[in-house]
């Protein structure tokens, strides 16, 4: 274990996209456990969108940032946490973190499955997928399913849950060439646009001319306004995120024509995962035989160092990333 501590702390409240200016790395020693507590020693971490949200008030300047973490204890002072045990905990952005029991989940023991599955697609990415579809959107077989943002961490696990699930065909978002070219090659979507060619009512409308039955929506705006319009009687949205939103606070409003909402029935739904954490052994009981036999694989961008951590929550605004990207210890 290093003798120096690392964290990072947001120094401004940001007006757009967040530039590494607006963080700091803060040095100190290593804390020691309280009575009670436990020392855990960072081994992945988690960038996700909704940090950007958070940096517009929630996240206290001049403090250390939190976020998911997976790490291993190694030094204890409460036989709830042995030393040696791998837990996953929210006191991240930071190289070491003091937790107490109840501030960690322990890792169940699932042979053959890589350690950064637990904060991707069995952790709060995955699980935010699965409660999209099966308890949101109650996925049926053989139905239409369009995801915005489907390149992304979310994305990529709604795409290859909703394959297992049995969904018809599937439409997927993305801000590149190269990324449309992954989801249909490697995550098993049957189309997808760049949102970048052509207005994105016009490029769904090309891609699935008879409509949709579902909207799962990490981005907002027009792909908001056009998925509305592409979804048959009684089809559904489900919200998870405003990425168009985070870095432009000014953006205009979407704009679809409301009474389709009435005269097709449609439902549309948006839903915290963390107020759904009951569903976590339900998706582990979904997803690790999948892992298992190779039917489901990892959407991965990892960047090695934690003094990369900026770095990679920035890459993650600019669309830098494919699947879910994560920061490693060196």
């Amino acid at each position: 274990m290093t003798e120096t501590a690392l964290t990072v702390q947001q120094t401004a409240r940001p007006t757009g996209l967040p530039t590494a200016g607006h963080f700091r790395f803060a040095e100190s020693p290593v804390p020691e456990p309280a009575p009670g507590t436990a020392l855990v020693e960072n081994l992945y971490w988690s960038v996700d969108p909704y940090h950007r949200e958070m940096m517009d008030g929630q996240f206290e300047l001049n403090a250390p940032l939190e976020g998911r973490t997976l790490g291993r204890v190694v030094a204890s002072r409460t036989p709830a946490l042995p030393e040696g045990e791998i837990v996953l905990h929210r006191h991240g952005w930071r190289t070491h973190s003091v937790v107490r029991p109840e501030e960690v989940r322990h890792l169940p023991h699932h042979p053959d499955v890589p350690l950064s599955a637990y904060l991707g697609v069995l952790g709060g990415t995955g699980l935010t997928a699965y409660v999209g579809l099966t308890r949101i959107a109650r996925l049926r077989e053989g139905e239409d399913v369009f995801v915005s943002g489907a390149a992304g961490g979310v994305g990529t696990a709604t795409g290859r849950f909703a394959r297992l699930l049995g969904a018809g065909r599937l439409i997927g978002s993305a801000g590149s060439a190269e990324k449309v070219t992954y989801l249909t090659e490697k995550v098993g979507y049957d189309t997808a646009f760049d949102y970048h060619g052509a207005p994105v009512a016009d490029l769904l409308t090309e891609a699935a001319p008879t409509g949709i039955d579902l909207f799962v929506d990490n981005v907002g705006g027009d792909h908001l306004g056009a998925a509305v319009g592409a979804l048959r009687d009684r089809g559904r949205v489900v919200r998870v995120g405003t990425i168009a939103q985070y870095n432009t606070p000014d953006a205009p409003p979407v704009r679809f024509d409301h009474a389709d909402v009435v005269e097709k029935s449609l439902r549309i739904e948006g839903f915290l995962v963390r107020d759904h954490m009951d569903a976590q052994k339900e998706l582990y009981d979904f997803a690790v035989p999948h892992l298992r036999s190779g039917a489901l694989a990892l959407d991965e961008t990892v960047v090695d160092g934690f003094e990369r951590i900026v770095e990679a929550f920035l890459l993650m605004l600019r669309g830098g990333n494919t699947g879910k990207i994560l920061v490693r210890r060196n």
